[in-house]
């Protein structure tokens, strides 16, 4: 089984800081993409930053200039650093990863549990 964990959520103040982890675990062959995604109450989700499979970075236009995304492919691990933060930023944050888990078998989408960030103004 494969499992995305994230870690780093919480409640700050407008202007302020948090960074968020994503550690994918399991029996896990080669991950293509992986990134946040974030759901706002009443809202779609959306995505807020990944890696795709060719290595590129995409981010919201809203994120834009604050938020940076980075990972260490030693350890299956993908962070969010949020910078800046704003009211509307609050959301639970969903980390996804585009994964095979054996060779030959197929790409499957993972999803982490959530974690809730609170940004108070």
């Amino acid at each position: 089984q494969v499992q995305l964990v994230e870690s780093g959520g919480g409640l700050v103040q407008s202007g302020g800081s948090l960074r968020l982890s994503c550690a994918a675990s399991g029996r896990i062959f080669s991950i293509y993409a992986m990134g946040w995604y974030r759901q706002a109450p009443g809202k779609q989700r959306e995505l807020v930053a990944g890696f795709t499979s060719g290595g590129s970075t995409n981010y919201a236009d809203s994120v834009k200039g604050r938020f940076t995304i980075s990972r260490d492919n030693a350890k299956n691990t993908v962070y969010l650093q949020m910078s800046s933060l704003k009211p509307e930023d609050t959301a639970v944050y969903y980390c996804n990863a585009d994964l095979r888990r054996n060779v030959g078998g197929s790409r499957s989408m993972y999803w982490g549990q959530g974690t809730q960030v609170t940004v108070s103004s």
